[in-house]
């Protein structure tokens, strides 16, 4: 018994020194926290009960070149949620009752994980004053639920160059691993497209900040220090409002006359006009459209799948410069040019065109848009009537030289290749040569080869040639320039706090055509003819003012003819140039001419007229 005795107070002994040690361990970690660790623990604390919060600065405003306001900013009331109310799931049931919003998309803008882990989450903007009232009352039922003065963008004249523009929302992930974007966070406002994107830097300003005391649900207390944000710098564009809404207007009017008549998909369109001597965009329309307020404190989800919908014409796309489209007889000019430098055609030449084309054999016919023919028809002729044979028979001689020189004046013209325009995505379109071809069916050997009639095709504007409507543009631009081709620019001037100019854009050379003089005033003359007796007289008809121009129609498989229209103006004192493209609009000398007509109105200052042209020639 006495041996059981002494284990077990040997055992109590070895329990009561382990106690010992540990309550020992305990108390020096203690003293540690306490007296060791106290400034530590002390300043760990006040982070976890003050805070500092980012202060947004107001965007740059956008002002068109007459100074007319096109984005500004302005306050309004939004309603802020903490993210700890994110489990709370009767709180956000009944906010969304209280905002009249769907409970899903309240709770997606709360659960958010894009803006900074402590930021509050802003559930809606533009908040009505007894919507605010009714949250100040009850302001012990929506714990974690704020009102407070929010800047936001305003547009004030709604959707007008809404493609050029842009709009704004929080910065996405991908964008934050960017050098340019170091700065940013997660939440953080910015230019998403258009200019908006474009002028980032200059138009986002330097954020304030705020040290803020918070309590237990992460509500504000006070107050405790801050600093005040600087305003981002304003742009002025080189666009005119003026024109602008004239330009959007035309196309309207043009697909509506192109349903009514015999085209019921017209639905899509852009227009672009650009000064010929500086490359600036004075106008450049897309339609459809879209209103960027959508996108006004954050877009749901139910928005942004209606405007990518299959059957919505993609509205955000800016047509004139993200769409490529086969230029059609438009494309002429540079086919007439190609023929003249090498001495394939002159002004003294003539042509039969019976409607048939058989110049690369009998089992090989094109046929010309006129079924019936031109009959006998020179070179100016050819260009005023849109004649297809004249065009075969020049593409079909290019080809035999063997030298692809179709495509290298497709690209002394700028075509096949991003001008460089200040804008976020534009595209090359394309010049097809026996090159891209090869490699386009690499899969398919029997298509690989180029043969005469890809160059035909693409003599016409047809084939595999794809262009965009500031291209065309800026093309016809060139012509009026004497061959120089401006590069296009939306950027105007950069203004500092005082309204003073600190940045201008100087003009830049984009191209140069290199053909000779005579051969540039052979092309003049013969776009003169197109709109004083060939296929765009009808739309100019008493116009007040000279026009040289081009009408085309495009061929698009399995959809109606798109319509086009491009020229220049004054003719003899050419100032400004113009490209109209309409999907499924029909004939460009009925539907695409007249709204080229409108917006040259505007802008050489005579009367803007909707005119329906007769003639549905090419």
């Amino acid at each position: 018994m006495s041996t059981y005795q002494e284990r077990l107070r040997h055992r109590y002994a070895v329990l009561a020194g382990v106690l010992l040690v540990a309550l020992g361990v305990l108390f020096v970690r203690l003293w540690s926290m306490q007296v060791l660790s106290a400034d530590e623990f002390a300043a760990a604390a006040e982070n976890n009960r003050v805070r500092e919060v980012a202060v947004e600065a107001p965007r740059g405003r956008i002002l068109d070149r007459n100074g007319e306001p096109l984005v500004t900013n302005r306050s309004t009331l939004g309603v802020t949620v903490v993210p700890a109310a994110k489990d709370d799931e009767d709180l956000l049931y009944r906010l969304s009752v209280v905002l009249d919003m769907p409970y899903n998309e309240v709770v997606e803008r709360v659960t958010s994980v894009r803006e900074a882990p402590l930021k509050p989450r802003l559930v809606a903007v533009d908040v009505p004053m007894r919507t605010v009232a009714y949250l100040a009352e009850h302001q012990t039922d929506y714990p974690g639920v704020d009102v407070s003065v929010v800047p936001v963008r305003e547009y004030p004249h709604g959707t007008l160059a809404a493609h050029v523009l842009g709009y704004t929302g929080e910065i996405p992930e991908a964008q934050l691993q960017e050098t340019e974007m170091s700065d940013y966070a997660f939440g953080d406002i910015v230019g998403r497209s258009g200019a908006e994107r474009q002028y980032e830097s200059v138009l986002q300003g330097l954020k304030g900040y705020q040290r803020v005391e918070v309590d237990a649900m992460g509500s504000l207390r006070r107050v405790i220090d801050e600093a005040e944000p600087v305003a981002g710098r304003d742009i002025v564009l080189t666009l005119d409002a003026g024109v602008q809404a004239v330009a959007e207007q035309a196309l309207l009017d043009a697909l509506a006359d192109a349903r009514a008549d015999e085209f019921p998909n017209a639905r899509a369109g852009a227009a672009v006009a650009l000064d010929v001597t500086t490359g600036e965009v004075l106008a450049m329309a897309s339609v459809p459209t879209y209103d960027p307020t959508l996108f006004t404190g954050g877009i749901s989800q139910a928005e942004w799948d209606r405007l990518n919908a299959k059957d919505s014409e993609y509205p955000l796309n800016n047509r004139a410069i993200q769409a490529g489209y086969p230029p059609a007889s438009t494309f002429k000019v540079v086919t007439a040019l190609a023929g003249l430098e090498h001495g394939i055609t002159s002004t003294g030449s003539t042509y039969y065109c019976s409607g048939t084309w058989t110049g690369m054999g009998e089992q090989w016919p094109k046929r010309c848009w006129l079924r019936t023919g031109h009959g006998s028809i020179g070179f100016t002729g050819g260009m005023a009537h849109s004649c297809d044979t004249v065009y075969y028979e020049i593409g079909h001689e290019l080809h035999r030289r063997g030298n692809e020189e179709l495509q290298a004046w497709s690209r002394q013209f700028g075509l096949g290749a991003k001008l460089g325009i200040d804008l976020p995505g534009e595209v090359a379109g394309r010049v097809p040569d026996a090159a891209w071809k090869a490699d386009f069916n690499r899969n398919y050997p029997e298509y690989r080869t180029w043969l005469p009639g890809d160059t035909v095709n693409i003599s016409i504007g047809q084939g595999d040639m794809l262009t965009t409507p500031l291209q065309m543009a800026a093309a016809f631009a060139g012509l009026g320039n004497d061959g120089t081709i401006m590069r296009p620019h939306i950027l105007k001037e950069v203004l500092d706090a005082k309204g003073e100019s600190v940045r201008t854009y100087e003009p830049e050379v984009a191209h140069e055509i290199g053909a000779s003089e005579a051969n540039l005033r052979a092309i003049h003359d013969s776009l003169v003819a197109v709109t004083t007796r060939g296929t765009g007289a009808s739309a100019f008809r008493s116009f007040g003012a000279s026009v040289a121009g081009k009408t085309g129609t495009a061929e698009v498989y399995g959809r109606d003819n798109y319509a086009w229209f491009t020229a220049y103006a004054p003719a003899e004192e050419p100032r400004y140039a113009v490209a109209v493209v309409l999907e499924q609009g029909g004939h460009g000398g009925a539907m695409a001419a007249p709204a080229a007509r409108s917006i040259l109105a505007q802008l050489l200052g005579l009367q803007v007229e909707h005119v329906k042209a007769q003639d549905r020639s090419r």
